[in-house]
């Protein structure tokens, strides 16, 4: 394209400190170097993460930042030693990566790159320790790697998927994060069986993603557990048979769900991060084979405490990051789920606003409204 190589002036949303309104500013994007490709970013949506990090209040401030990292894009031009992908590619950004060169990268079990792992801290680019963003020659940070509120953004080439040109970046955008994690938490981690019962602790997008992993799978019996009454009738359409509000009772949940299936449930996927919400998904699951997988992300001090006999007895506890998906090598088969009608995204989609209205996205989120929120940067 006419502009490789040059600097780019697109317009961009900055967080120039934690917790105020995202400010639309005319930022200027390098040149992507080795092993960097620069997007043209088509779509974005609003992750909690995104949140958690814009308000700062557990982690490292970063600021100035240009946050954003669930988007879909094109390839506008490629760095030194970029072989797999060239300008017009369709891809996802993903917050961690693959560099297929790694003992992670080259295990079957594991999708943790050594390379690109996620890092909420750094917020330069790992090949020169520099930004790729400006504004009148202040440097502005990177978040994990993507930076996706931007018209354009430089991303390293292990971060992004290259998917399906015929697939609507507008719908699939959310496949880059938190679908994909909930959804791939039971299909590649909890594996339910056909006819067996599933509860799922937590039911925001992360949460009905993995309900839908489980209704996919062909689980007869979905039970929903979230301390907000009105999830209930969303989750519904994402396959929850039946629903607990741990207020309603005055036992621990885990006790109420084990009455409820006979002695325990099959698989229990976990979504909140919440410590006692992920003792409970593993005291709740059947003894001789149930199976919790914890997918929240827990604060720093917590603890989890349990009895080894639950162990014992043949209770197995298990943790995902990005539902085992390998981001180069797996979301593409996930894009082709949706293409065969075998996923729907649709639902999880419930706004869509101009990239500048981006602090609306922001309000819904922090109002616990919707799901997802996508944003589209083309007006």
């Amino acid at each position: 394209m006419a502009t490789a190589g040059k600097v780019i002036k697109c317009k961009a949303a900055v967080a120039w400190e934690a917790g105020k309104p995202l400010s639309i500013e005319e930022v200027e994007v390098a040149p992507p170097q080795a092993m960097e490709v620069r997007v043209k970013i088509l779509y974005t949506a609003l992750c909690h993460t995104d949140v958690y990090f814009w308000e700062a209040k557990g982690q490292t401030p970063v600021f100035p930042r240009i946050l954003g990292h669930e988007a879909g894009g094109i390839v506008e031009s490629v760095g030194e030693g970029v072989t797999e992908l060239v300008p017009g590619d369709h891809v996802l950004p993903v917050f961690t990566g693959e560099c297929k060169d790694c003992a992670h990268c080259k295990s079957e079990e594991s999708n943790l790159c050594d390379l690109l792992r996620i890092n909420v801290d750094r917020g330069v680019m790992i090949g020169d320790g520099q930004s790729r963003f400006t504004i009148n020659g202040k440097e502005i940070f990177h978040f994990v790697g993507t930076s996706t509120f931007s018209e354009y953004t430089v991303i390293h080439v292990g971060c992004l998927a290259k998917i399906n040109p015929e697939a609507p970046l507008d719908k699939v955008c959310v496949l880059s994060c938190g679908i994909s994690t909930g959804l791939g938490a039971t299909l590649n981690v909890a594996k339910p069986k056909k006819g067996s019962t599933v509860a799922i602790f937590g039911l925001g997008a992360v949460g009905l993603a993995a309900m839908e992993g489980a209704k996919m799978a062909g689980a007869s019996r979905i039970i929903g557990v979230d301390l907000n009454p009105e999830k209930y009738e969303q989750a519904k359409k994402f396959g929850c048979t039946d629903f607990v509000n741990p207020k309603d009772h005055t036992k621990p949940v885990q006790e109420v769900l084990v009455e409820m299936t006979n002695g325990g449930v099959d698989r229990a996927v976990e979504c909140t991060g919440n410590v006692n919400a992920m003792i409970s998904a593993f005291e709740c699951v059947h003894d001789g084979w149930g199976v919790a997988v914890l997918v929240g992300v827990p604060h720093k001090e917590a603890v989890f405490k349990t009895h080894p006999m639950n162990f014992l007895n043949e209770r197995t506890l298990k943790g995902t990051f990005f539902g085992n998906y390998k981001p180069r090598t797996d979301l593409p088969e996930v894009v082709e789920m949706f293409m065969r009608k075998e996923l729907d995204l649709e639902k999880f989609i419930t706004h869509s606003v101009p990239f500048s209205q981006i602090n609306t996205a922001f309000d819904l989120m922090l109002k616990g409204e919707g799901l997802r929120c996508v944003m589209r940067m083309n007006e």
